[in-house]
């Protein structure tokens, strides 16, 4: 199992965090991981991506230049990265925010509404995980509990209280692949 996978978006929807949440489940799982932030100087609303690997092999290299997988959490990142995706990769577009369909069609892209959701859910601050239980479903990459159990190291001891509507996040998201599927 290899999977690459590049998540981008603007500072502060979670694109980092998300990476490393993968990151940490991975290890607690017992695989290979890499993770490679690239954000501007901006704090929130400059654009952000980052490289994550998870593989049951020792990783090459950390650098994802071509993804098997693609998480677009705006349009300037549809924009930017859409052309690097792997032929048969997997796009996951945040559909809430980016208002263009793909235009490879040698990918499979799947459009899901997460700052909808993650209104309804109560904080849009958890679209991020919405989309990331949807890959989780697609892909088996890590599991849900794994990432729960990651939220407890990459959210500060100050956000624990946010743990418990980050799970009904991934929940949703699993939920929506398996009606997709």
């Amino acid at each position: 199992m290899l999977q690459e996978i590049l998540i981008a978006g603007f500072g502060g929807q979670g694109v980092l965090s998300t990476g490393q949440l993968m990151a940490y489940a991975g290890m607690i799982e017992g695989k290979q991981v890499a993770w490679i932030p690239s954000y501007g100087p901006e704090m929130r609303g400059g654009t952000a991506n980052c490289g994550v690997t998870i593989s049951d092999e020792p990783i090459s290299s950390p650098l994802v230049t071509e993804p098997t997988t693609l998480i677009v959490m705006n349009r300037p990142s549809l924009d930017k990265f859409e052309k690097t995706v792997v032929p048969g990769g997997l796009i996951l577009i945040n559909s809430s925010l980016v208002d263009q369909q793909v235009k490879r069609t040698d990918v499979k892209a799947i459009a899901i509404p997460a700052n909808q959701i993650a209104e309804e859910l109560g904080s849009v601050k958890v679209a991020n995980n919405v989309i990331l239980g949807v890959l989780i479903e697609l892909t088996g990459i890590v599991s849900v509990q794994a990432v729960v159990e990651s939220l407890k190291k990459v959210l500060p001891a100050r956000r624990h209280n946010m743990i418990p509507v980050n799970r009904l996040a991934l929940e949703k998201g699993v939920q929506l692949a398996k009606e997709l599927k």
